[in-house]
């Protein structure tokens, strides 16, 4: 398929039905201009793949400028929702257009990125939702999911200082 023949959906139609339960007699804000197209949407329950793919969409974009925005909305479902969206005919649409063709072929724009974020969220996880006590249940109950390097890296893991298992194990 040529890069070209890749349509990214208006945002001005996103904006009509974000979530697949709304309609646009519902949206009391401003349309968006037909020009602007979506590249991506994020919202306040995203998880890290969806991030980590807005983080680098939005860099290899160049970030926010006259052609590349980022529009902020409420919603009463998800409390927030954005979309990343680039303007049709510019320089960033063919990357936009690029970016949608990676993604169709593979969910992942850098991995070294998601896995970053990925294990991010585990070490705050592994933390700030488990005692002592439910850690060393959890490392007994998924010992192969662990790499440890000494005893010390285990009491580290235990004492919820960072996490070694398998990361996507933890979150989902």
């Amino acid at each position: 398929m040529d890069i070209t023949d890749i349509e990214l959906t208006p945002l001005r139609d996103v904006v009509k039905n974000p979530s697949g339960w709304d309609s646009l007699d519902n949206y009391a804000g401003m349309i968006p201009e037909p020009e602007w197209l979506c590249v991506l949407t994020r919202n306040r329950d995203s998880d890290e793949l969806t991030e980590s793919n807005w983080r680098c969409a939005l860099e290899q974009l160049g970030g926010e400028s006259d052609n590349v925005t980022i529009d902020r909305f409420g919603h009463w479902g998800c409390g927030w929702w954005e979309a990343l969206s680039v303007k049709a005919g510019s320089p960033q649409h063919r990357i936009a257009q690029e970016i949608q063709s990676s993604l169709s072929d593979y969910p992942v724009l850098d991995e070294e990125d998601f896995c970053n974020l990925e294990q991010e969220e585990a070490d705050r996880v592994w933390r700030d939702c488990y005692n002592d006590r439910e850690r060393i249940e959890y490392i007994r109950e998924h010992r192969d999911w662990f790499t440890f390097h000494s005893f010390a890296d285990l009491l580290g893991n235990a004492r919820g200082k960072y996490f070694a298992g398998y990361a996507s194990e933890l979150l989902h």
